[in-house]
Formats: structure tokens, C-alpha cells, sequence
């Protein structure tokens, strides 16, 4: 196990990939899938930050707000204060952590099975 918060050196380091927010994991896959074809919009955020020498049609997403407490965490899922991608139902419900292809999880509203 290697934990970090900078993905440029776990994409070096792993095989396959957890992603968490506050202690909880919002996505899991193998690290080409996380990424390639993130999913939960944490990851894509955390991937925005990786610099590159790649052109890339996406811009830094940058995250409002500040960190929950862990203590007191909101409602619904823990990411929908901060998220650019939330849905009404984000701070009512928990979102189950679901497998939308062979290995890779993801915990969020926006996919449904």
C-alpha cells in the first residue's frame, strides 16, 4: 500500500488506484482507467492539478469551499458542497459505491445502475 496526495507519483508507484475524501473511497480502478476515464468528479478534479506536457482539452477544475470536518460531515455525499458536477439528490443521499466496469468503482450520483 502507498499512500500520497500527488498523483503524478502514484500513477508511477501503482497498479491500482484509490481515490478517498474524507476517509471514504469515491473511486477505485486500475490506474490507466482512473486515469483515463476518471469518473467520480474528485478525480477528475485531482486530475486538472497534475501538470503535463500534453495538450488537454479540459482546464483546472478548481474546487469552491473548504474541506468538511471528517467529524461532521455534510449530508448526502461528503463532496457535494465542493462539487462542480452536483445534483439535487447529492445532499440528500449517500451514493453507493458501484462497479460501472470490470474493476472500477465509483461512489456518485451521476451514474446509476
Amino acid at each position: 500500500m502507498f499512500i500520497a496526495h500527488d498523483l503524478s507519483v502514484v500513477k508511477h508507484m501503482a497498479h491500482r488506484i484509490a481515490v478517498m475524501y474524507l476517509g471514504k473511497i469515491v473511486e477505485l480502478a486500475d490506474k490507466n482507467e482512473i486515469f483515463d476515464n476518471p469518473l467520480h468528479p474528485y478525480t477528475e478534479a485531482l486530475l486538472s492539478a497534475v501538470p503535463s506536457f500534453k495538450s488537454k482539452a479540459k482546464g483546472r477544475i478548481l474546487l469552491r469551499g473548504d474541506v468538511p470536518s471528517p467529524l461532521n460531515p455534510p449530508p448526502g455525499c461528503h463532496f457535494h458542497p465542493r462539487c462542480h458536477r452536483v445534483l439535487s439528490i447529492c445532499n440528500k443521499v449517500k451514493p453507493k459505491f458501484i462497479e460501472l466496469a470490470d474493476g472500477h468503482f465509483v461512489s456518485c450520483h451521476l451514474y446509476k445502475r
